[in-house]
């Protein structure tokens, strides 16, 4: 025992005077940190209470508040899609057939090729679509993409227009599907539609 009066662990026995009082120690715990002031010094583990800490003690509600912030929200994963099967194209039927198939991947249902071409140009139909094809050798142009667009304006019910070319587009062309947000596609011999704009991007990234 030493001359003070406490034992070998710091723990108060008795002294000339009386018992002597315990001194403020708390539970020797690291990972729950400094305890209280004042807890019962004959804690298994006990140490003293640094200075100064007696009033930084913390409840454990404190230390771990019940609600933990979520996680960020993941980004919109992509369809779950096979391999898209192309279809060579040999005719303007081809194409017409290439851009079918292409659409009924993205996921839109009931897509119909009719037997002849209509007047409006637009080749392929699905609830909320309309399609054009357009299959020559020239790019194609302001008119026929602004056309392709009032004929969706003027379909009910259609969410989304479309349009594929085997020659690429006027910039005229572009500049306008870029302004309207209209999906543009080059057909290559293949028959796999390759996008040309951020419309085009999304539509092929997200599916109908």
């Amino acid at each position: 025992m030493s001359p003070d009066g406490l034992g070998a662990d710091g723990i108060g026995t008795r002294g000339p005077g009386g018992p002597v009082r315990p001194r403020a120690v708390e539970p020797g715990s690291e990972w729950f940190g400094t305890g209280p002031a004042g807890r019962d010094d004959r804690t298994p583990g006990g140490r003293d209470v640094p200075p100064g800490a007696r009033g930084a003690h913390r409840t454990f509600a404190e230390r771990y508040p019940a609600h933990i912030p979520l996680p960020p929200t993941a980004p919109r994963p992509a369809p779950a899609r096979g391999a898209f099967r192309p279809v060579t194209i040999r005719t303007a039927r081809d194409a017409v057939a290439a851009a079918a198939g292409y659409l009924r991947w993205l996921g839109f249902r009931d897509v119909v090729q009719p037997e002849d071409r209509p007047v409006s140009g637009v080749d392929l139909r699905a609830p909320g679509l309309v399609a054009q094809v357009d299959p020559s050798t020239r790019p194609a142009g302001l008119r026929a993409v602004e056309c392709l667009w009032l004929n969706g304006l003027s379909t009910p019910a259609t969410s989304v227009s479309v349009f594929f070319s085997l020659a690429g587009y006027t910039p005229e062309a572009r500049e306008r599907a870029a302004e309207i947000g209209l999906p543009l596609f080059v057909l290559d011999l293949t028959g796999t539609p390759q996008p040309v704009n951020h419309a085009a991007d999304e539509l092929a990234a997200t599916g109908a």
